[in-house]
């Protein structure tokens, strides 16, 4: 009969050679740069005018008058910022996986899953690779901290917009006569 227990950890077992060689500075400029695009790509969301939005969405029993929100300047400045935003982080996540190996980091959280910033954004690549990265070094939850904090901060901006924008569309329809 065979005994099924799990083996004790020894200095010579698998999870012991996952291990990066003392003193390995997980922290790249390029983990930073994923963490801060987000922010940069966001900025010129507080420059469109939503009030000029709503009125001309109203304005317009069409609605075709709200679409010239989409020529606007700060709107063309946040989807040209936001491909080109998805592209730089793509790159930089493989850059800051090729990095981590050089340091010596065994089998680092794998770049591709940066292509998950196609469905949730890149906080899945930022916290993989930062509870990896701490399993291998001892350290650089850093900037994964500051990703969820960034990332609760624009849950909470969007939360905040949309409040002001429907509050100016309920302003705005209130303000309206209403009968022949």
């Amino acid at each position: 009969m065979t005994d099924s227990a799990p083996t004790p950890y020894t200095p010579d077992s698998a999870a012991s050679r996952l291990r990066a060689p003392e003193g390995t500075d997980p922290s790249t400029l390029w983990i930073w740069l994923i963490v801060v695009i987000p922010i940069v790509q966001s900025i010129p969301l507080f420059f469109i005018d939503w009030g000029a939005f709503v009125e001309a969405t109203l304005a317009d029993p069409t609605g075709m008058g709200a679409y010239g929100i989409f020529f606007s300047p700060a709107y063309l400045a946040v989807t040209a910022l936001g491909w080109i935003g998805v592209g730089l982080q793509i790159w930089f996540a493989y850059l800051d996986w090729r990095e981590l190996g050089r340091r010596g980091v065994p089998k680092p959280f794998h770049w591709a899953f940066i292509f998950l910033v196609f469905a949730v954004g890149s906080i899945v690549y930022v916290i993989g690779r930062s509870v990896v990265v701490k399993s291998r070094t001892g350290g650089g939850t850093a900037p994964m901290w500051v990703a969820i904090a960034t990332y609760a901060a624009g849950i909470i901006a969007g939360i905040w917009i949309t409040v002001v924008i429907t509050q100016m569309i309920f302003d705005a329809v209130m303000m309206m006569p209403f009968g022949p």
